[in-house]
């Protein structure tokens, strides 16, 4: 396919935009890019998509998401309002995961990637939760990822919260699904695993011992951590370390694992993750939600850890997490200057490309260049200023909205054209989610404890 009459935004570095240019597409891979007319006097046969003008770009990445938690969405909590993040995680999220079907598991996906397909996010990097649907709950979401035709890595959070038996059985469904990944290209490579755990607050010494021995070789892990001060007061409590000290002593953390939040972690623990290389992923969205603080990212990145950014299951319009992200940390420390558009980009696309690429190494993501993985947006924008690469991000923050994405493509098939969905069909798959959600709910009632 050639893609005609397009302004390129590359993300190369340094940055690039290129008046109308075209791009060639082969074998799910960007083959050309070059002016509009030299591509089309030189690939006249070729199939052509017409971008009218509007700006192309590599499609954006979320490093951290939750679609199991998408039949959240307008639930009741019964009781009292729940007055911190502790009391969340029991009066909400794990009532609710255990309230999972199988079939919950598929839809609760499917609508997840019907909005990360309209908002225009190609990859995505899931952690799971089901403890009453554990085996064989990341093949289904494989699945919904391959109708999809998105980019997708999973795991399954182990834990120890709801016993013994459920928590060998989340250390099987990690390793018998990253092998599977590892003996064949599920969705034909676009599926790739970590080894999921939940928080340290929800493992023993004994748990976090058996995911490491258990966990293939050369694999990373993919945890919260601090996401709330408890989990640094349960980390003392075990061990008498801080939750990244006692990670590290189990040999959790490196250069292929992620770990979330890093609200509550102090300096010594951002060294920890500097040294061993380990990823962090900031969700301000869901930090302000939650009223848990705002990690201090900007120094992590000055230490030089790579902080990536998801959206912990919130919606995935990632230039909103960019927004946000932007504007949280002026007000958190009272300082217009904190948090420079430039640092949320080295954030949402260097950083994020970056670990999206360990997951998926045949061909770069994140960038328009020949020979990268032709995963694309086209986006219908108008500036009313001149757009340059030198002030692109304040751009994209404060004019840029998702529903400006007309066409969305991962390696190199339309999986929206003109803002028409082609691979899910939108009103079913949300007609029966709203089935099954009502039915969750109704089962949830039955495991959220009582005030």
């Amino acid at each position: 396919m050639l893609i005609t009459n397009a302004h390129l935004i590359t993300w190369g570095k340094p940055n690039e935009i290129l008046a109308d240019y075209a791009l060639l597409i082969k074998n799910e891979r960007i083959a050309e890019i070059g002016p509009s007319a030299e591509l089309l006097a030189s690939h006249p046969d070729e199939e052509r998509l017409d971008a009218g003008g509007q700006y192309v770009m590599p499609g954006n990445i979320c490093a951290h998401t939750h679609f199991y938690g998408a039949f959240a969405r307008g639930m009741a909590i019964p009781g009292a309002a729940p007055k911190d993040f502790p009391m969340i995680l029991k009066k909400l999220w794990w009532p609710l995961d255990k309230s999972l079907s199988k079939e919950d598991i598929r839809y609760s996906a499917l609508v997840c990637l019907i909005d990360a397909i309209k908002h225009g996010t190609t990859t995505l990097i899931d952690h799971h939760a089901s403890p009453n649907a554990i085996e064989g709950s990341l093949d289904g979401i494989a699945e919904a990822v391959r109708e999809a035709g998105l980019r997708a890595s999973l795991c399954y959070e182990v834990t120890d919260r709801d016993g013994e038996q459920k928590a060998q059985a989340g250390i099987r469904e990690n390793v018998r699904f990253i092998q599977r990944c590892r003996g064949e290209k599920v969705a034909g490579g676009r599926i790739a695993a970590s080894f999921g755990l939940h928080a340290s607050l929800t493992l023993s010494n004994e748990t976090l011992e058996k995911c490491r021995d258990a966990a293939p070789e050369d694999c990373g892990f993919h945890i919260h951590i601090a996401e709330h001060e408890v989990d640094e007061y349960d980390s003392l409590a075990k061990s008498g370390m801080r939750v990244v000290d006692r990670l590290h002593m189990y040999g959790i953390l490196g250069k292929k694992t992620i770990v979330a939040h890093g609200v509550h972690i102090d300096a010594r623990e951002m060294m920890l993750l500097t040294e061993t290389g380990t990823w962090l992923t900031h969700q301000p969205r869901s930090n302000m939600n939650n009223g848990v603080g705002v990690s201090d990212v900007e120094s992590m990145m000055r230490l030089g850890i790579p902080v990536c950014l998801g959206n912990d299951g919130f919606s995935n319009t990632m230039w909103e997490e960019w927004k946000t992200a932007y504007l949280v940390h002026k007000v958190w420390r009272r300082d217009p200057r904190r948090m420079s558009g430039t640092t949320v980009v080295d954030m949402a696309i260097y950083n994020n490309s970056d670990l999206a690429s360990v997951f998926f190494p045949d061909a770069p993501l994140g960038i328009i260049a020949p020979g990268a993985f032709a995963d694309l947006i086209i986006v219908d924008y108008h500036p009313i200023t001149p757009l340059t690469t030198g002030n692109l991000p304040w751009h994209i923050i404060f004019g840029f909205n998702e529903s400006m994405i007309t066409t969305t493509i991962v390696a190199g098939k339309v999986l929206m054209k003109d803002r028409e969905l082609l691979t899910l069909d939108e009103e079913q798959i949300t007609a029966r989610s709203r089935e099954l959600a009502s039915q969750t709910w109704q089962r949830y009632q039955s495991y959220v404890p009582e005030d």
